[in-house]
Formats: C-alpha cells, sequence, structure tokens
C-alpha cells in the first residue's frame, strides 16, 4: 500500500510575519487545500497524513470537511525540525503502508504523474526523489560576499518533493540521523547518510514551492491553466 506523508509544520518566515503561506488563497482556495487534493485524487495513494503545527489540528480538519476529502486521512503534530516532523508522520502510517511519498504542502502543482513516477523507482531501489537539472550558473562562496568558485552544473540537480521510500528505508535512515544527532533538511540527505542509493526523477512541469510573496502569481497561474 502507497501513502502520503503531507509536512505542513514549517513556519513560513519568509512570508513575513504572522503569515500562515499554507493558508494563503490561490485560484480560489488555501494553497494547503490544492496540495491535499492532488494528493487527495491521486490513484497511487491509498492513505494521506498531515504533519501539522500544534494547535493547526482544528484548521486542517476543516478544510477536509469543507473539501470534501475522501481518502482515509490523520493528522499529527511535527517536531521541531523537519525531519523530526516526517519521523512523527512515519510513525502514524498504517502498518500496511510499503512505500511512502513525503511532500512539501507548501507545493500544490505537484502531478499524479510525478506522484506515480518517484513510488515506481522507490518500489526499484528504496529511494527516489522529484529533480530537475541545474541550469543557472552556480557560484560556491564562504561569506557570501565575493565568489570562490564556479561548480560545474552538468552534474548538479535541483531536487524537490515529492521524495518517495520503501518506509523501512526511510525509517532505518531517519533513525540512524536521530542517533548521530545530525540534521538535514532534506529527507534523502538521511538515505546517504546510511548509503542507500536514491533515483533522480526528472520533472518535466513546473512544481514550485510557495516561499516568499512574489511565488504566488506564478503558482495562481500554473493552477488555473491546471484547471482549464
Amino acid at each position: 500500500m502507497n501513502a502520503a506523508i503531507l509536512v505542513a509544520a514549517g513556519k513560513g518566515s519568509r512570508m513575513g510575519p504572522k503569515t500562515d503561506k499554507l493558508f494563503l488563497e490561490v485560484a480560489g482556495r488555501p494553497v494547503v487545500a490544492h496540495t491535499w487534493r492532488r494528493f487527495d485524487d491521486a490513484r497511487c495513494i491509498a492513505e494521506i497524513i498531515l504533519v501539522v503545527r500544534k494547535g493547526m489540528r482544528r484548521a486542517f480538519e476543516d478544510l477536509a470537511a469543507k473539501f470534501k476529502f475522501k481518502k482515509p486521512f490523520r493528522i499529527v503534530v511535527g517536531g521541531a525540525e523537519r525531519q523530526d516532523s516526517v519521523w512523527n508522520g512515519l510513525e502514524a502510517l498504517s502498518a500496511t503502508a510499503e512505500i511512502v511519498a513525503i511532500h512539501d504542502a507548501a507545493r500544490p502543482c505537484t502531478s499524479e504523474e510525478l506522484i506515480e513516477a518517484t513510488i515506481k523507482r522507490a518500489a526499484e531501489t528504496g529511494a527516489a526523489v522529484a529533480a530537475r537539472p541545474v541550469t543557472d550558473t552556480i557560484k560556491q562562496s564562504a561569506d557570501g560576499k565575493f565568489v570562490q568558485r564556479t561548480l560545474d552544473r552538468s552534474h548538479l540537480w535541483s531536487v524537490q518533493t515529492p521524495q518517495t521510500f520503501r518506509v523501512e528505508v526511510i525509517r532505518r535512515a531517519l533513525a540512524e540521523a536521530r542517533r548521530c544527532k545530525l540534521r538535514f533538511t532534506d529527507d534523502t540527505a538521511a538515505c546517504e547518510l546510511i548509503g542507500q542509493s536514491v533515483r533522480l526523477v526528472s520533472m518535466l512541469a513546473p512544481n514550485p514551492k510557495v516561499t516568499v510573496p512574489g511565488d504566488l502569481p506564478f503558482i495562481e497561474s500554473l493552477l488555473r491553466k491546471g484547471a482549464t
């Protein structure tokens, strides 16, 4: 059985004070409602776990009622860091879950085709991640003021979500990270820690994340285009 964990416990501080980016309305509904709908509609997903901030459970329950999501879901409270939130989500999975797609709730444009592709590759190799080749020239700087060197972009990939795993693989990887007291902002980095290979799943369609206010017009245009 395939499951999804939607990580919705972040603070979103770059959107500005007292702004919950997940509940900003875009293309007629809150950002997180679009994301939830994508996974609720995805035939390859059987259950959804939402990891939310403390005190937000009722808001997500109200969202489920308003938009009439059909798939079984559970809401759990997140932790201090992203990987703690993911761990809490893993603990809430059904015992029959074999593959889990972990996704940023602030990425509302993800396609069912991309979700399916990461699930297929994770079933084959143990771990897979949505990614695209880097096309910009990338500079390295230690102090944020001066360029040290130019990196070879032909070997660089920008990873996004879903990041999809066999359940036992991501549990083992995060358990090792916790044992070593290491912190990652990316779930696949924990796989690197245990030597687990991660398959890159190249994306064709844009899959942006709501991070700053300037992201909203582009995301709205994508969502409205997809609705036509």
